[in-house]
């Protein structure tokens, strides 16, 4: 048991050491995920220029930002394997849920690192109020955990079908829009420095909902990446 638990974590971390050496010769996928994050806060921060926006406005603001961000980068998780040719080597290599696993870890960290590079940009251009810290990275963290895992295995679903990366947004913004529409407002609530009760509503859901999606991914990426 002992063996075959350590021969698991070893092929997961075979896979995820894969992926980001591949990152960091390339930075195909953090540079695109940077370079839009970065443009497109400061057109935001020209266009409101000296305004006083509300915490809802904030809070809808960062989430745009880090969803469209993220979907620049982290599409081709799985398009890249089938455009390289290596997808058929990695069938043979590892079982599904190592592959899905250590795909989702490394999408994970790739906008999470992102996110932890937004945010304080976001402050410095836009000043939003003074926020409950400990909540907004909290929902912060909820936020990119169920980005990250719909999105992981919906790239897998795009490149078996023979798409690009540029059909994932597309696909992804309905299955993500509650996961948005609960992140704007649990955002909210941390600029408005509310108590944790008051947003735990939110916090549930987000967690729920990256559970239930890691599980169900789990449960159907062996007949979307093997068919």
């Amino acid at each position: 048991m002992g063996r075959g638990s350590s021969a698991w974590m070893r092929s997961l971390w075979a896979l995820v050491r894969k992926d980001l050496v591949e990152e960091f010769r390339t930075r195909y996928a953090f540079n695109s995920l940077l370079m839009f994050a970065v443009t497109t806060l400061v057109m935001v921060s020209f266009a409101v220029g000296i305004y006083a926006l509300d915490p809802g406005l904030h809070a809808a603001f960062i989430w745009i930002i880090i969803f469209f961000s993220a979907m620049s980068g982290v599409g081709r998780s799985f398009v890249k394997e089938e455009e390289k040719g290596t997808a058929h080597a990695l069938r043979l290599s590892a079982p599904p849920e190592i592959i899905y696993l250590g795909k989702l870890l490394f999408n994970l960290l790739l906008v999470g690192v992102l996110t932890v590079l937004i945010l304080p940009l976001y402050y410095i251009l836009m000043a939003p109020p003074p926020t409950n810290t400990g909540l907004l990275i909290t929902v912060a963290f909820l936020g990119v955990f169920c980005l990250a895992s719909a999105t992981t295995i919906l790239s897998a679903i795009v490149s078996r079908a023979g798409g690009s990366n540029t059909l994932l947004p597309i696909l992804s913004f309905p299955v993500l829009l509650p996961v948005l529409v609960t992140a704007i407002s649990a955002t909210q609530s941390a600029l408005q420095q509310v108590p944790w009760a008051e947003a735990l509503s939110e916090l549930q859901f987000l967690f729920s909902y990256g559970v239930v999606i890691t599980i169900a991914s789990l449960l159907l990426f062996a007949y979307v990446w093997n068919d």
